[in-house]
């Protein structure tokens, strides 16, 4: 049987790209459109487990010698249901055993990571498994397919895994239909690359702190208000962590915050201030921006003489009075 790449081509190649069929509020609503694509992929990898386990040998491995899919987009793993199913196992067994793969130091999973979790939990020595030989295009795509369309893994889970399974396609295009998704959602999911690095950093940390459609609004407001826009997310970005401002609210607050810096950057760069004096003493000052031309001068520091005189150079340079009186 052919590799999982060429049997997810196979399945997809006469689909449609899911943009160029009639819209459907359903699929509108999900996050991630589930069409024959995705549905395909999903049937090819079972298929190839299947095929893959089928040729394996059943063994007992070390629980510590195991090391998960280097492809595995999950970030973060609830300890409440780690707790449940170690429970579970603790009182039935081990219903299925978990599919694994020779490495040079040990041994990689290639299913099953929550049950190796959960004995990791229980403290055994020893798990049940079925040791196959698998490539590496294998585990980064059975990775993809097996957790892209799963509900509680968040968009930028997701993104992880579908860059790093992107070298398995021939392009972005025919990865999109192998997914079932259109080829904007696609790039829904790659527009995380481009978000600076201490975003991404905590997102590392955090996954659902930004989801796919926040993502590509801030990646497009970064884009239009270049440096200014990059301080004001790095200013932001605190209050979007701890919950201050809410991720679908970030890109616009990123946006106003630059466009007043920008304001400020200019009047700035505009406005200057000239002091004079009386001997040694500040008399006041002559401030120019954009929009006035300002004299201030200290009553103290005037003269009547003085002060009439300014006012007959005022009055030669503008007239003082409306027309008409």
């Amino acid at each position: 049987m052919s590799n999982i790449r060429e049997q997810l081509l196979a399945k997809t190649a006469g689909i449609k790209a899911t943009d160029a069929r009639k819209p459907d509020a359903t699929r509108r609503a999900a996050r991630t459109e589930t069409a024959p694509g995705m549905a395909g992929a999903l049937a090819a990898a079972q298929l190839r487990v299947q095929e893959l386990e089928a040729n394996g040998t059943p063994s007992q491995l070390p629980v510590g010698e195991l090391a998960p899919n280097p492809w595995q987009p999950r970030r973060v793993f609830s300890e409440a249901k780690l707790a449940e199913l170690a429970e579970s196992i603790r009182e039935v067994g081990l219903m299925q055993p978990i599919v694994a793969r020779r490495v040079d130091a040990g041994y990689q999973i290639v299913a099953g990571e929550r049950r190796w979790r959960a004995y990791k939990m229980l403290g055994a020595e020893m798990i049940r498994a079925v040791v196959i030989d698998c490539t590496d295009q294998d585990m980064a795509v059975l990775a993809l397919v097996e957790n892209v369309s799963r509900d509680d893994l968040s968009d930028y889970e997701i993104s992880t895994s579908i860059r790093r399974s992107e070298q398995e396609f021939p392009d972005r295009k025919r990865m999109a239909e192998a997914l079932g998704m259109s080829r904007a959602g696609l790039y829904r999911y790659f527009a995380f690359e481009s978000l600076p690095e201490f975003i991404r950093k905590t997102l590392d940390l955090q996954p659902t702190l930004l989801g796919g459609h926040a993502t590509q609004d801030v990646v497009a407001t970064l884009k239009k208000h270049g440096d200014e826009g990059l301080q004001a997310a790095s200013e932001l970005w605190p209050d979007v962590v701890n919950g201050d401002l809410a991720q679908g609210k970030y890109a616009a607050s990123i946006a106003m915050l630059a466009v007043k810096r920008q304001s400020n950057n200019e009047m700035g760069s505009a406005r200057s201030i000239e002091k004079f004096f009386s001997g040694r003493q500040q008399a006041g000052n002559i401030t120019r921006d954009v929009g006035s031309f300002t004299v201030k001068i200290k009553t103290a520091m005037l003269t009547e003489d003085q002060e009439r005189e300014i006012r007959d150079v005022i009055g030669r340079l503008f007239s003082t009075q409306p027309k008409g009186h």
